[in-house]
């Protein structure tokens, strides 16, 4: 059963949603950006919905300012409030779950890595957690040297840049962004995030998408020693039917603390 839920949080309100299910792990969706709860092209309410079909209890919500939430949007980094309030609510909503799982993508991993501990979150599955800070209008330093590489072993381009389909200018600032990347120090915020993730150690699974932007920043950036799965896909939110099954087998996976299916790309 699907039921809507009002949670309390610094005076607004926050609006939530609970698949309800039998299981004592639950699983908590925060969701990233501007994103409302149901997620994008619904794809977290249907994730939930199929969890919860198989025992799991699944809460989502809109933090303060998104969706059908009260308040003002401050962005992922001052929603520790927001999550701890949804944290809670989960527990009272259904008192016999016993551990919560957090699942963000994109900031909202971001969020989970460095304030779940404060809302006694027991385990954190990250999806393409978000640690750039843009300087100019590029993709990521990492992103490029990724598609650069991909693109200039390629014949192809070289016959399009010749004949004028590719844009010189554009070739030459993003090869010039690759050099000057090797300079390159963590930004504030991709240290904070690495370094709250050291304090997760065993209760932290990572997803990334390998054709993502986002994904292959912070895979550029993280040194750690968490389960990476990489999932063949371009798409950021993981959109698709076999994109969507694919990220249901790892977080059932995770949930269940087993390892995911084989067929993926897992790295230890």
């Amino acid at each position: 059963m699907r039921r809507f839920v009002a949670v309390a949080c610094e005076g607004e309100t926050l609006a939530a949603t609970l698949d309800e299910a039998d299981g004592t792990t639950g699983l908590l969706i925060v969701s990233g950006g501007n994103e409302i709860r149901s997620g994008a092209h619904r794809g977290m309410a249907d994730l939930a919905q199929r969890l919860a079909a198989t025992g799991t209890p699944v809460f989502r919500y809109d933090r303060r300012g998104v969706g059908d939430s009260t308040g003002d949007n401050r962005g992922f980094l001052s929603a520790r409030p927001d999550l701890v309030a949804a944290a809670a609510a989960f527990r009272n909503a259904v008192p016999h779950v016993t551990r919560i799982v957090g699942f963000g993508n994109c900031d909202a991993a971001s969020t989970l890595a460095l304030f779940g501990r404060s809302a006694e979150i027991d385990r954190i599955i990250l999806a393409n957690p978000w640690v750039i800070e843009p300087v100019d209008d590029l993709p990521p330093a990492a992103a490029i040297r990724a598609r650069y590489g991909e693109r200039l072993r390629d014949p192809a381009t070289w016959r399009r840049a010749i004949s004028g389909q590719i844009s010189l200018t554009k070739l030459f600032k993003g090869l010039r962004r690759v050099v000057a990347a090797k300079s390159e120090i963590l930004a504030p915020l991709a240290t904070q995030v690495l370094v709250a993730l050291d304090d997760w150690r065993d209760d932290v699974a990572i997803v990334l998408a390998s054709g993502d932007a986002t994904a292959v920043a912070f895979a550029a950036a993280y040194r750690g020693g968490a389960s990476v799965t990489r999932l063949d896909t371009a798409s950021h939110s993981f959109a698709g039917t076999e994109n969507a099954a694919a990220l249901h087998a790892v977080l059932a996976a995770a949930i269940a603390l087993r390892h995911p299916d084989e067929g993926q790309d897992s790295e230890p």
